[in-house]
């Protein structure tokens, strides 16, 4: 039914428009160019998948590389494409993700103060000489890197399985992440920045996957919700323990030393003594699937040698 407003209705609606104009701190400032933004609980579960991620890369990458890696999720957040192209450095090491079954692709950039200490490392060197290095990679390195972004992805890959099971392939390699056109410059996209430290080499990863994409699992993560909620059951707690009994671990036990040059390698001959300077009191590491679990000293078990566990040591 219409009705007609009275003159102290239209009055009342003027002052409220007024009192708006005069108070800025009232007013948003939205921009309609950039799509709608996901939910804040699907940002949640997305930081709490990646927490999950840097937990299980430490250890992969620590394995991988034989050298203690240290992996922290830095941010979550939302950008538009363009803004988080434009935060990458330039050159880098960007690699475009399929992520199938869903349409859209991804993003995953390794900044070159991580990507060459790497390549370094995996030829058999310590990373330090070449942390300084800025420049675009060549065809051999991104195949030896190959095998490290499989590392990485695998790991990506297991962390999303709580949500949903998307398969993250290498598209193709890119050096300047500003020519990227897979996506609108105005697309929102869920930037993911985490930091790795091996050794004494530190840089940073960052991940950006479109939100478009993230919006259609919402129904998936609606389910991660509900069976988050659920306590498990005693029955749940045994089922668990049988799955993880037959579980294989990889035990490392470590007398680190000073390293040998290549040149010098070549040079020894029979009678050569090396000094490996690791004392006598001096606890033995026990590496439990790329992580020093605990300490010990070497002893005598029958004609062989094993090590006596002496203490756990605390998880960083």
């Amino acid at each position: 039914m219409d009705r007609v407003l009275s003159q102290q209705e239209i009055d009342n609606a003027f002052k409220a428009g007024r009192d708006m104009m005069e108070d800025p701190a009232k007013a948003e400032v939205y921009d309609f160019r950039r799509t709608d933004r996901i939910a804040k609980d699907q940002l949640r579960t997305i930081h709490m998948l990646h927490e999950n991620f840097a937990r299980s890369l430490s250890s992969s990458l620590s394995a991988y590389l034989r050298s203690y890696a240290v992996v922290n999720l830095i941010s979550v957040e939302q950008l538009s494409f363009r803004e988080f192209t434009q935060s990458l450095p330039s050159p880098t090491s960007v690699i475009v993700l399929g992520m199938k079954p869903y349409d859209g692709s991804g993003v995953l950039e390794i900044n070159p103060s991580l990507v060459f200490p790497i390549l370094e490392m995996i030829l058999g060197g310590s990373g330090k000489s070449s942390a300084g290095i800025i420049r675009e990679t060549t065809d051999i390195e991104q195949s030896i890197l190959d095998g490290l972004l499989r590392v990485i992805l695998n790991d990506l890959r297991s962390a999303w399985m709580q949500v949903a099971s998307i398969e993250f392939s290498i598209d193709s390699h890119e050096a300047e992440p500003q020519l990227l056109q897979f996506l609108a410059h105005n697309e929102a996209v869920v930037a993911i920045s985490i930091e790795v430290k091996i050794g004494e080499t530190s840089g940073l990863m960052n991940l950006g996957i479109p939100s478009i994409t993230v919006k259609m699992l919402r129904q998936k993560f609606d389910q991660h919700r509900t069976i988050r909620r659920t306590q498990p059951t005693e029955e749940e707690h045994a089922r668990l323990l049988r799955l993880v009994r037959p579980a294989e671990l990889h035990l490392d036990a470590r007398l680190e030393g000073p390293t040998l040059g290549v040149p010098e390698l070549l040079e020894l001959a029979q009678g050569d003594i090396l000094c490996f300077d690791f004392p006598e009191s001096r606890a033995v590491d026990l590496i439990v699937n790329g992580r020093v679990k605990y300490e010990g000293v070497v002893v005598a078990a029958g004609a062989k040698r094993g090590l006596q566990v002496r203490r756990a040591v605390a998880a960083e």
